[in-house]
């Protein structure tokens, strides 16, 4: 037997990757349902040297974090779509900021309160553009839980080593689900830890791969950290070159070290010539789907999206060269689909498989998907099947 071998939800995986990564900070509000990880990183972080502290709400939660993050602490919070929509402003000013940070937020239904205990994928564009402006934004969605704690390592890793905001997103199904996890050896784990500037480097100027070496504050140097456009010193600017510049440089920081956490997985691609593309808990029913579509003889197959922001756009080409049609079930009325129509780029014929009715697609829907001829989509609702004619 594996000492290492552990029975855990995903939420408990969260937290647990964290401690692994180095996490220090936890400021958050209780949300279902992403309170359980609260709950556990009350108990555990103290024991590792770190904190937590229970904030009014969201919008202090994440502020907070950027304030241990600017000192020089791993710094997180976790919740669900209503608090996540909270967040958004200050997930902005760290953006603009660059300030490290990780967001995990376990989806549920909405709009609104919607259903607090219902699993959905409906914050997947509130992930990419729910803060204003233009702005780089990373997004993993680990579909198991031992991909969750794995994920969430590379996602404090990534915060740290793009000076970014990191959003882990999971679902309910995922975040009360229980898998054998083997949690590796300590020393087994790569952990990036953040760069700091030699000499008297302005803070924000970029090293060569874009991204600058800031400072911890209190560390010795003045340091100006804000939300408002700023030079390399880090102070605020109107000047529209800077603005431009600067703006340009945080997406591209992001874009150019993309390859580097463009994760993917595929199952039974080999010859297939009909792929299902799906994220999260979803890609657990559609992993079941093509092994009874490969039964019936069709050659079937499945494209995991790890990360969906950046979006995969080139795996995505390279799957339509290979395929002549591909199902994109979500828990929603087709949040990513249009993204994958627009790597496909009309190579192969691109069908979603919508679902708002709280409730993972079963893979006998997703088979039924895969076979069935037209292109209308298909809602899940009420445990049967109905056209949805838009998205």
């Amino acid at each position: 037997m594996n000492r290492n071998a552990r029975l855990m939800q995903g939420n408990e995986a969260v937290v647990e990757g964290a401690l692994a990564a180095g996490v220090k900070f936890f400021a958050g509000y209780p949300i279902t349902p992403a309170t359980d990880i609260a709950e556990m990183m009350a108990a555990r972080l103290p024991e590792q040297g770190g904190v937590f502290i229970q904030m009014e709400d969201e919008i202090a939660s994440m502020g907070a974090v950027i304030g241990a993050s600017v000192t020089g602490v791993k710094a997180m919070t976790a919740t669900s779509g209503p608090g996540f929509s909270l967040m958004q402003e200050n997930i902005g000013y760290a953006a603009m900021a660059e300030v490290p940070c990780v967001i995990v937020d376990v989806q549920r239904l909405g709009p609104s309160t919607g259903i607090a205990t219902a699993p959905a994928q409906g914050d997947v564009m509130q992930v990419r553009w729910g803060t204003h402006g233009d702005h780089p934004m990373v997004a993993l969605a680990p579909a198991g839980v031992a991909e969750t704690y794995d994920l969430t390592v590379r996602a404090f890793n990534l915060a740290e080593r793009l000076r970014t905001p990191v959003v882990l997103v999971l679902d309910e199904v995922l975040g009360h689900m229980r898998e054998g996890v083997v949690v590796p050896d300590p020393g087994a784990l790569e952990i990036t830890a953040r760069k700091h500037p030699v000499g008297n480097t302005p803070p924000y100027r970029p090293a060569a791969d874009l991204v600058p070496a800031v400072p911890d504050f209190g560390a010795g140097r003045a340091l100006h950290v804000t939300g408002l456009v700023h030079d390399e010193e880090g102070r605020p600017s109107n000047n529209r070159q800077v603005a431009d510049a600067l703006i340009r440089r945080l997406h591209e920081k992001v874009q150019r070290a993309a390859f580097e956490f463009t994760f993917t997985r595929s199952w039974r691609m080999e010859d297939a010539d009909l792929a299902v593309v799906a994220y999260g808990s979803v890609a657990r029913a559609a992993q079941r789907a093509v092994a009874l579509a490969r039964e019936k003889g069709l050659r079937a197959g499945l494209l995991q999206l790890q990360t969906i922001w950046p979006f995969p756009a080139g795996e995505v080409a390279a799957l339509a060269r290979r395929v002549r049609k591909i199902l994109v079930p979500e828990m929603n009325l087709g949040q990513l689909v249009g993204e994958v129509e627009r790597a496909v780029a009309g190579r192969a014929e691109v069908v979603p498989l919508s679902g708002t009715a709280g409730r993972l697609h079963t893979p006998e829907e997703i088979l039924a998907g895969l076979t069935r001829r037209g292109r209308p989509g298909r809602a899940v609702a009420g445990g049967r099947m109905r056209v949805y004619r838009g998205r």
